[in-house]
């Protein structure tokens, strides 16, 4: 079986939903027979490497909320983070673009070692606050996971794997993807959000002996997550 997952650095919800995923999976009897391949995605292409933002100002003003209101939001985020075993820092996270993250997270790909380089740039960003559009820290975060320093930047001072990152986020365009996290199943079923363990569990049985077809949303972010916040929309970041 294939598990393909669209997500973004910036996006809370992916990291819980990686969790999730991660919690059923444990539990799937055909564990060792899942290939899970990383996607990218960008919420917001256009952001700034250096922003002077916080996540609570940023939020406040994406969503024309207060800023007291926006903190709320993420403080609610923080506990669904915490349930599942994730510590997030909001107050001192590094906002900045995420194309030279992902870019980094293919050429990782090359090397047999995107889920570890993953789980190493989530971690540093919503845990750690390093600032992952920088490219001294990228190549830090990389030589922790086993790549080479030379080689890592040469990915990152030119611009490769940038086609890449345009492909799967083309490639999420054609197939209807409005926010992220994402989960298409063997081609023929989809999870929008950072669904429960229970329910990435019950599509893992439900497609392990079907045949592909084109991917069927099965479940949203408002109809079967627990844990509802407005942060981020639902349970998912959308554009």
């Amino acid at each position: 079986m294939i598990v393909e997952i669209w997500s973004d650095f910036a996006c809370p919800f992916c990291y819980i939903g990686k969790r999730r995923f991660e919690d059923a999976l444990n539990k799937f009897s055909h564990k060792d027979q899942v290939k899970v391949i990383f996607r990218s995605y960008q919420l917001d292409p256009h952001a700034p490497i250096n922003q002077t933002q916080n996540i609570h100002s940023a939020l406040a003003e994406k969503y024309g909320m207060s800023y007291e209101k926006a903190k709320a939001m993420g403080a609610q985020v923080v506990i669904q983070a915490k349930e599942v075993g994730l510590d997030y820092h909001f107050d001192t996270m590094i906002l900045t673009n995420t194309l030279a993250a992902h870019r980094l997270s293919h050429y990782a790909k090359k090397l047999g070692k995107m889920e570890e380089m993953m789980e190493r740039l989530l971690y540093a960003y919503f845990t750690e606050s390093k600032h992952l559009g920088d490219y001294e820290t990228l190549i830090r975060l990389a030589e922790e996971i086993g790549l080479d320093q030379d080689e890592v930047k040469k990915v990152l001072h030119e611009d490769l794997y940038a086609e890449d990152v345009r492909y799967d986020i083309n490639t999420a365009a054609q197939i209807g993807v409005r926010g992220v996290p994402f989960f298409v199943f063997n081609e023929k079923y989809a999870v929008s959000g950072a669904q429960s363990a229970d329910v990435f569990l019950e599509v893992l049985e439900k497609v392990w002996s079907e045949q592909k077809t084109v991917p069927e949303i099965i479940a949203k972010e408002d109809e079967t997550a627990n844990n509802k916040t407005e942060f981020c929309t639902g349970d998912s970041c959308q554009l």
